[in-house]
């Protein structure tokens, strides 16, 4: 099949476009306000997108409730700082519970049932309980463009840069972080995701042996 991606004239149930482009790991970002109010939101478009400097970014799609985008671009924005979290598989169902919209300073860790702990150079606290977690310095965010008819769903990307990296030394092995040790969760379309537990490796023709 052919579709129109403008048209959207798939003639199926729901877009089928999210469910093509999988997997895609999910970045549980936590911020704090103007107040010091931490915020914990799972962002299915996150990646990293450089290495020297490290870089990473979460992007967002509409508006939050009341507020004009969602808490954790408004909060790194204002304080300058973020950390992404990683979503092993014991943590899925925290994670999901943080997706539920609440109001602006609402605390989704402490909804989760998770734990705060300090982080070494910014002031976000990471999630205890995640193998893995980044601490980044907000850089800039793009805003993308906006397609007539869909105003309220404006988007935009927020970039930064990792100052710090946290891992668990459970998952550390012969010098190699084992993914199936903690086993990440991906997010797939619909309401579907994915967790890694099969891994396989394959070098280039021209990596040296």
């Amino acid at each position: 099949m052919f579709y129109d991606a403008a048209k959207r004239d798939h003639g199926l149930a729901q877009d089928p476009l999210k469910s093509l482009i999988v997997p895609r790991p999910i970045g549980w970002i936590s911020t704090v306000d103007r107040q010091g109010r931490v915020n914990l939101a799972p962002y299915s478009f996150y990646n990293a997108v450089g290495e020297f400097p490290p870089m990473v970014y979460f992007a967002i799609t509409g508006t939050y409730g009341d507020t004009p985008t969602k808490h954790s671009r408004m909060n790194a924005e204002s304080s300058g700082e973020f950390v992404v979290n990683m979503v092993s598989e014991s943590l899925k169902e925290q994670m999901n519970v943080t997706t539920t919209m609440v109001a602006f300073g609402v605390d989704e860790l402490k909804l989760a049932g998770l734990t705060p702990a300090p982080c070494n150079i910014v002031k976000p606290p990471r999630v205890k309980e995640s193998p893995v977690a980044l601490e980044c310095k907000y850089w800039r965010t793009i805003e993308l463009p906006v397609e007539k008819g869909h105003e309220t769903k404006r988007g935009s990307v927020v970039f930064g840069q990792v100052v710090g990296v946290h891992i668990d030394d459970s998952i550390i092995k012969d010098g190699r972080v084992d993914v199936l040790a903690f086993r990440p969760v991906a997010r797939l379309g619909y309401s579907e995701y994915a967790t890694t537990d099969n891994v396989w490796r394959m070098r280039r023709p021209d990596d040296p042996k």
